[in-house]
């Protein structure tokens, strides 16, 4: 089914209004799920986040920008912050925000002198960075 087809098909189940504008897949698209702009009236829809999450969360991230959507051209206040799109976002059972990933911490670096460890994702340069809370030697304890 086409995407335009599968948000005017949410649109009118579970808020009973048309969608008549238009929405894209966006592969640019990674920490968010959707937006929706204001100008022309069209969604676009994240890629990465539809095949990392599935259909059903998907569909709470349509509703999202619906909600967006339909308090615009209602003139109603549609941004996160007014009270109204919070309110019609729990009615129709949308979601706030996109779960973050955790991603697994690839790098223990470990204090010579006091023993603390700090988990990183990234690899430091071990001779320009001390430990903050003895300035000891950091040493690279394990990766994966």
């Amino acid at each position: 089914m086409d995407l335009t087809e599968y948000v005017k098909r949410v649109s009118l189940d579970d808020f009973g209004k048309p969608f008549n504008h238009y929405a894209v897949w966006n592969s640019r698209l990674t920490t968010t799920g959707g937006r929706f702009f204001p100008n022309d009236g069209h969604l676009d829809f994240s890629t990465k986040i539809y095949q990392e999450h599935g259909p059903a969360l998907f569909r709470k991230i349509v509703r999202h920008e619906l909600c967006h959507y339909h308090l615009f051209f209602e003139k109603r206040g549609y941004r996160h912050r007014d009270k109204e799109f919070k309110e019609l976002l729990k009615k129709v059972d949308g979601i706030r925000y996109v779960p973050r990933k955790i991603e697994a911490v690839k790098y223990y670096y470990v204090c010579q002198t006091c023993g603390f460890s700090y988990p990183r994702n990234r690899r430091i340069n071990q001779s320009l960075y001390r430990c903050g809370k003895c300035q000891g030697t950091l040493i690279l304890k394990n990766h994966s």
